[in-house]
Formats: C-alpha cells, sequence, structure tokens
C-alpha cells in the first residue's frame, strides 16, 4: 500500500472517530471500553473528538503526496492509541469487544506507517529531491 492510501485511511478513521465522540462520548466509550461516562468524562470526550477530527482534517493529503509531518503526525498517534488501548486491555481492567480491534487497528497502522515515516522512501527525504 502506497502512504497516500494509507493516510487518507488513517486520517478518514479519526475524522469519523472524532465525530463520534463529539455526538455520542458515551455511546463510544461503552462500544470500545464497556464503560459508562460521568459528565466531565462526557465533556473530556467531546474535546478529544474535536481534537481528532482536527488530526484527521489536517492530515488529509491535500496533493500527490502526504508531507512527512503528516506521515509522522499519524504514526505517533497510532502507535500510541495502540499501544495504550493494548494496556487498558491488558492492565487497565477494561472489558470490550471492540478493545482488541482497536488496538489491533492501530498498531497496524502504526506499522504500516513505520517505514514512510522512517525508512528510506519516506516522505521526508524525497521532498528535498522533489525541490531540485
Amino acid at each position: 500500500m502506497t502512504t497516500r492510501p494509507l493516510v487518507m485511511l488513517s486520517a478518514g478513521l479519526e475524522a469519523a472517530t472524532g465525530l463520534a465522540l463529539i455526538a455520542v462520548p458515551e455511546f463510544v466509550a461503552r462500544l470500545l471500553l464497556g464503560a459508562s461516562l460521568s459528565d466531565s468524562g462526557i465533556a473530556v470526550g467531546r474535546v478529544a473528538g474535536f481534537a481528532l477530527l482536527s488530526l484527521g482534517v489536517a492530515c488529509w493529503p491535500g496533493g500527490d503526496d502526504p508531507t512527512a509531518h503528516v506521515t509522522w503526525a499519524l504514526f505517533t498517534y497510532n502507535l500510541l492509541a495502540g499501544l495504550y488501548l493494548g494496556y487498558l486491555r491488558v492492565g487497565g481492567g477494561f472489558v470490550s469487544y471492540l478493545l482488541w480491534p482497536a488496538c489491533l487497528v492501530h498498531l497496524l497502522l502504526a506499522l504500516l506507517l513505520a517505514r514512510p515515516a522512517y525508512g528510506t522512501g519516506s516522505a521526508a527525504k524525497a521532498a528535498p529531491a522533489k525541490r531540485q
């Protein structure tokens, strides 16, 4: 898979999750974590939704290839989110049918984004060559 469709997939998933958190944060928490939210949790969930929607919009590729910053941002987010969701399932006591799949999707996206973010074919190394 090339970098552009991968970035589009990751950015689209984050934007969709952000919209869901803005609209119905308690439903998302029940699906993902198997837990309900307090009033303050609902407020924080909506703010997290704003952040995820913003990440998705900011990382949506506008040109031919996504920039190195976009690739790095999505790689970092997916790696940290995947690791944390795994921790919540293993050590945090949260039980939900969607927690492992969400963890694995984030870790898979991080793995697929690692090469463009770090590898020889990264947008960071290709960008200076295009300018010359």
